[in-house]
């Protein structure tokens, strides 16, 4: 069987570092059993739907250097086919039309809470039903399609990350398949889309583990193979809360804009929610090599600010100094700084680097190369008022004027007792 994973993002913001790990461990595992990885955008949401927040989504995409080999598709473009499989299922029995409105389910809902029952579509315009109530269905209102979900039993999946789950049937109800307006809604959306793009593999978040109940469903109505799922644990603040942007910069855009390298983010990413024994930094080929869906774990995976800007440094100082140096360029001119005139930015990126933990911070440090910012008056007298701090700056002009050559290695040993010692 040839391995097919997908990625099927909602174009309703950036892409969010949660759904930028879930791309990755979809994409890893295509890439290492050599099957394919599909980009689907689901872009039913018309409202908050937005082209720029497409382009963002795969701009973002393609910086991680997350590839695919079928897309990106969307679904605003397959409306015929899901409305034709939405008659598929009528006419099978497996789903019906109804006209209950929104207000008529708002006060069915309101009466099911009054009683102490579960808020939920009572299943009334099913036909056997609607015919024995004598019900007729309203001129001049469009239906929705809904699914005739099995009341008895339960539905069951062995997760290749959770293990083996099942819930009761009865605890659903009648799941809109196709609105009024000939869109689908998510689950069938989904459901329609993997089994038209042959996915073998649906590796998301676990949140989505609800949705999935349902779709087993409708897999099943419609008579197809039921891909493997995987559900990866979802991540965390330092709170122990849902990843939001009160923990700080939660999407690519913001990590790209910070000065991160994309291979410094995209192991970062790998490190939520799967390990490779202790390992720490490793390249993207190495990651590909390494990664299955045995070792992610179960439980929450926690986002450290502090550690991804820490495996950053590690990617900076060891980066090609010519890449690094056009990418400080770049910073350096939106920073008003002209490089022209001043010493080669390789040169400087290759002084710098090592104490340098983004290409932002690389950039900031080394304006002082390219442009002389005369400090405020008070603050030179502040620091030259300390007895210490003059005597220092005497003792590193005589040491610097000694040296011959002016690089790391040649360095400039202080003399024994040459410092000042601190008085009193």
């Amino acid at each position: 069987m040839s391995i097919r994973t997908r990625f099927a993002p909602s174009p309703t913001g950036f892409l969010h570092i949660g759904g930028a790990r879930t791309a990755l461990f979809s994409w890893a595992y295509a890439r290492r059993h050599g099957g394919k990885f599909v980009l689907r955008i689901e872009d039913t949401d018309l409202e908050r739907s937005t082209k720029s927040s497409v382009a963002a989504i795969l701009d973002s995409l393609k910086w991680l250097g997350i590839d695919c080999d079928k897309g990106p598709f969307f679904q605003m473009q397959r409306l015929p086919r899901y409305r034709e499989v939405a008659e598929q299922l009528i006419a099978s029995g497996h789903a019906y039309r109804c006209w209950m409105s929104r207000e008529e389910l708002e006060v069915l809902r309101k009466e099911q809470i009054q009683d102490n029952r579960k808020s939920r579509y009572d299943g009334r315009w099913r036909p056997e039903r609607a015919k024995a109530a004598g019900m007729v269905p309203p001129t001049g209102r469009p239906p929705v399609v809904r699914f005739r979900t099995p009341e008895d039993g339960s539905v069951e999946w062995n997760d290749l990350v959770k293990g083996p789950i099942s819930f009761p049937n009865a605890e659903l109800d009648d799941l809109v398949l196709l609105r009024a307006d000939g869109v689908p809604t998510y689950n069938f959306g989904v459901v329609v889309d993997d089994i038209d793009m042959n996915i073998t593999h649906v590796i998301r978040g676990d949140d989505h583990v609800n949705n999935t109940l349902r779709q087993i469903h409708i897999f099943k109505a419609l008579k197809d193979y039921l891909p493997r799922f995987a559900h990866v644990p979802m991540i965390l603040g330092a709170d122990d809360e849902r990843l939001s942007k009160r923990h700080g910069a939660v999407s690519v855009t913001q990590y790209r804009e910070e000065g991160f390298l994309p291979e410094a983010l995209v192991n970062t990413l790998a490190r939520l929610g799967w390990s490779h024994g202790d390992d720490e930094v490793f390249g993207v080929k190495q990651f590909v090599e390494w990664f299955d869906l045995e070792h992610v774990s179960r439980s929450p995976a926690q986002f450290n600010p502090e550690k991804a800007l820490w495996m950053n440094q590690q990617y900076v100082k060891n980066a090609d100094d010519l890449r690094l140096s056009g990418l400080t360029e770049l910073v350096l001119k939106d920073m008003g700084i002209e490089t022209t005139g001043g010493p080669p930015v390789e040169n400087v990126v290759a002084l710098l680097k090592d104490r340098a933990n983004t290409v932002v911070h690389l950039a900031e440090n080394a304006r002082m190369f390219y442009r002389y910012e005369v400090p405020p008056k008070d603050r030179i007298a502040n620091y030259l008022s300390d007895y210490r701090t003059r005597e220092m700056l005497r003792v590193y002009r005589g040491e610097l004027a000694s040296l011959e050559r002016w690089n790391r290695s040649a360095g400039w040993p202080i003399p024994q007792g040459s410092m000042p010692k601190a008085r009193g």
